[in-house]
């Protein structure tokens, strides 16, 4: 789809936040996906003479828990279409210590076009978005990683020759966590074939799975939550994630090495697929080597070396890792020129 296409087909996303995927509907979704399509392809084609469809605009980037991927992403693409940020850590505001996050919103939608969030519950970014009056962008909650779907997709699309619909995804591990029920929704959305396989400690709640079964209602999706590791057989890609969540205390260590390590991405793990040509997702940073503190602290707490990836598989799919890094990048783009363009 050619860009002028692209951006006509989001037209009804203009003004529009971007706080979790069950807010929108699957034409509105696959629209963001071909207008990251489109905007990668012409930042390719231009490079620094790509249009700036956001210059003059000013956004707030909130950032309660550290990040590579979604600061450098968020931060680049504004300034390539022309946009200033501004970036605020916990210590660069007051948001929830002196002042709340309503009355944070009310003051900087009074001074920005658009407020991205990365940090904690799910409510605060839906309090950004009620009270600031200007799109809200979620960088990542507790609950959803929206912007990281969009780059998951976007890059299964890249290293497909089939449509999504016609997509096999398994994802593997700790699926109770924010990535785990973004997979879910985002891949009803888009009519996939997703598998959630993980101990039924770690499977999502009841609420996230009927809010992906509400919307595979209307798309063609086939949706499994198990824990049995031969749904991984048939798959085109296998995605898996940290073991220990953002914010979640090291001491949760060893009863995630119990419970997760039969869920290992590694090549016995791969060979249940039954398929030579499967793929490998990883939204990172990945513990597959012992070249991080936390990898290292990690051995020293548990005697495993070895955590959700193993370091063989993680360098034999590298480059498919790194395409869904970059990715980040383009997708969100898209989010917010769809929001913010004039």
């Amino acid at each position: 789809m050619d860009i002028n296409a692209a951006l006509k087909a989001t037209a009804s996303l203009r003004g529009r936040g971007f706080v979790k995927e069950v807010d929108f509907t699957p034409d509105e979704w696959t629209s963001l996906l071909d207008l990251a399509a489109a905007l990668k392809a012409e930042r390719k084609a231009l490079g620094v003479d790509q249009p700036q469809r956001l210059r003059g605009q000013s956004i707030a980037l909130i950032f309660e828990k550290t990040s590579t991927r979604t600061r450098c992403a968020f931060e680049v693409a504004a300034f390539e279409q022309g946009a200033h940020t501004t970036f605020l850590d916990p210590v660069s505001s007051q948001i929830g210590h002196k002042e709340s996050v309503a009355d944070t919103a009310r003051v900087l939608g009074r001074i920005y076009s658009g407020i991205e969030y990365r940090g904690f519950g799910q409510s605060i970014v839906e309090d950004l978005a009620k009270f600031s009056g200007v799109p809200v962008f979620n960088g990542l909650t507790n609950e959803w990683h929206p912007t990281q779907m969009l780059a998951d997709q976007l890059t299964m699309r890249e290293h497909s020759s089939v449509p999504l619909s016609d997509v096999k995804l398994a994802y593997v591990g700790d699926a109770r966590s924010n990535v785990g029920n973004s997979v879910l929704v985002a891949g009803a959305l888009v009519g996939m074939d997703v598998r959630l396989v993980a101990p039924k400690s770690l499977q999502p709640d009841e609420a996230v799975i009927e809010a992906a079964g509400d919307i595979k209602a209307h798309t063609t999706a086939q949706l499994t939550v198990t824990d049995d590791l031969d749904a991984v057989a048939g798959v085109d890609f296998v995605y898996t994630d940290i073991w220990l969540s953002m914010g979640e205390s090291a001491q949760l260590a060893a009863e995630r090495v119990r419970l997760l390590s039969p869920y290992r991405v590694d090549a016995a793990l791969l060979a249940r697929t039954g398929n030579p040509a499967v793929k490998v997702l990883h939204d990172l940073p990945a513990l597959h080597s012992l070249d991080t503190k936390m990898a290292q602290q990690l051995r020293e707490t548990t005697g495993v070396d070895q955590f959700e990836i193993s370091d063989d598989v993680f360098e034999a799919n590298a480059n498919i890792i790194f395409d869904e890094a970059e990715n980040r990048m383009h997708t969100i783009k898209a989010v917010m020129v769809a929001s913010l363009a004039r």
